[in-house]
């Protein structure tokens, strides 16, 4: 039988044994009939992934700035790392944080406002936040939060990315064992039970709350009502999540082959013993975990706040004299920055780790997982706590139509937010216009045709 007659499946198809079931991965035949036919069209209908990564405090650019431009440039010191993906990425000169640099560019890094000014702070939605309400709609979580510590951060250092329509931060998880059984743990007849149990005590309050809004509605003056109306908005946004919450929860979970990963059976966080922790296991956990999260379609946004501003940043394993922030107060001392791009060198070699995991996903059109999603990380600062001369990279998406152009040197001040809405772009996403305070998308990084 031919593909094009083959008979199509649900994505969501399950087999059945006894007592349990196990969702498939996405297969050719589950794709629409219409894009069976090509290699191409099935590549246009997988799903697009995005990722937004933040490296705090910046790094050295005099490592890692390539000093000439174009697809065949020269690998600067530091991205010798990523010898081997060069092809996969570009480097992008020029970008820009308006309300970034000292040590405010985690409050603006997705948003693009002035969030911070002073004890006062006042967000707005972040650029995976707004991926999420379209790309998150048929995954099981509309996007992940993830950082080297559990929370937000609020008022200090900040451990997300993520701010809802509200500019409400979405707290992060740090530790990989909670996360690998939120997305893959399957769980017993108790927890299955409780949890229902929790629906329905859910479900009663929000009828309880709106039944004293409403009542209180009709005792109110007109300006009141207005906030209540958007009250009641926020209250039937709450609703949808719980829906969408009772609907996952009679749906398995995937199953996952972690052979070559690390066991996430324990806790394993920055906080244990001094001695216990080790970075580099900690690093692999965390990308292993977004790597088969996109891969099993769990969700299609995440956030990762790899390294926090100001605070932390390096390890005992990592051979240096001091900790990030101190080694960015270089004071131009040939041995701050030489360590300085040392502990960049290990970071990247990370991420090389996770470009590779990425990569040994082939998709049913024969490219990798990383093709399908668009990766991008930068910072809050450049080098000297500016808020130029950005760090930043996008990784993947080339069969969501990127070009990637190796070494690309935009205009100076060319609003980091260009990027965002470039990957936006790319995944299918409505950024809505105008998008932060960019002026468009960088055309030189969409493949023409």
């Amino acid at each position: 039988m031919s593909k094009i007659n083959a008979p199509q499946l649900g994505r969501r198809t399950l087999l059945r044994g006894t007592g349990g079931a196990m969702a498939l991965p996405l297969l050719e035949a589950m794709l629409p009939k219409s894009t069976a036919a090509g290699g191409e069209n099935i590549a246009s209908a997988l799903p697009k992934r995005i990722g937004l990564f933040y490296f705090g405090t910046g790094m050295n650019m005099r490592q890692l700035e390539p000093k000439d431009e174009g697809r065949d440039y020269t690998l600067s010191p530091t991205l010798k790392v990523l010898a081997e993906h060069k092809g996969d990425f570009t480097f992008i000169s020029g970008t820009y944080l308006e309300h970034g640099g000292g040590h405010q560019g985690d409050y603006t890094f997705s948003t693009g406002v002035k969030a911070k000014d002073g004890s006062s702070i006042n967000n707005s939605v972040s650029m995976d936040q707004i991926a999420a309400e379209q790309l998150g709609r048929a995954t099981r979580f509309p996007s992940l939060q993830l950082c080297v510590q559990r929370g937000t951060g609020f008022g200090g250092n900040l451990r997300t990315l993520s701010w809802n329509r509200d500019g409400v931060p979405l707290a992060s998880e740090n530790d990989p064992h909670v996360l690998f059984n939120r997305l893959f743990q399957v769980d017993g007849p108790e927890e299955t039970e409780l949890r229902k149990k929790g629906f329905r005590q859910r479900r009663s309050i929000l009828d309880l709350v709106m039944e004293d809004a409403k009542r209180m509605e009709r005792t109110v003056g007109k300006r009141d009502r207005v906030k209540l109306d958007e009250y009641f908005s926020s209250v039937r946004e709450v609703e949808k999540q719980l829906e969408r919450d009772i609907d996952w929860n009679v749906k398995p979970k995937p199953e996952v082959d972690t052979r070559g990963m690390s066991d996430f059976s324990e806790s394993f966080t920055v906080n244990m013993p001094a001695g216990q922790f080790v970075y580099e296991k900690y690093a692999r956990m965390m990308y292993d975990l977004i790597a088969l999260a996109y891969e099993t379609d769990s969700s299609r946004v995440i956030s990762y706040v790899v390294r926090q501003e100001s605070s932390g940043g390096t390890f005992p394993e990592f051979g240096v004299s001091k900790g990030f922030h101190e080694l960015t107060h270089h004071g131009n001392d040939p041995k701050n920055l030489a360590e300085l791009a040392k502990v960049d060198r290990i970071y990247l070699s990370h991420w090389d780790y996770f470009i590779r995991r990425l990569k040994s996903f082939e998709q049913p059109d024969g490219s990798s997982l990383l093709d399908h999603t668009l990766l991008g990380f930068s910072s809050g600062m450049g080098i000297g706590h500016s808020k130029d001369r950005l760090p930043t990279c996008l990784f993947g998406g080339k069969a969501a139509g990127v070009a990637h152009q190796g070494h690309l040197r935009l205009p100076e001040k060319t609003p980091l937010s260009r990027v965002w809405h470039t990957m936006l772009d790319r995944a299918g996403v409505d950024p809505g216009e105008p998008f932060q305070d960019s002026s468009g998308v960088i055309e030189q990084l969409i493949k023409v045709g």
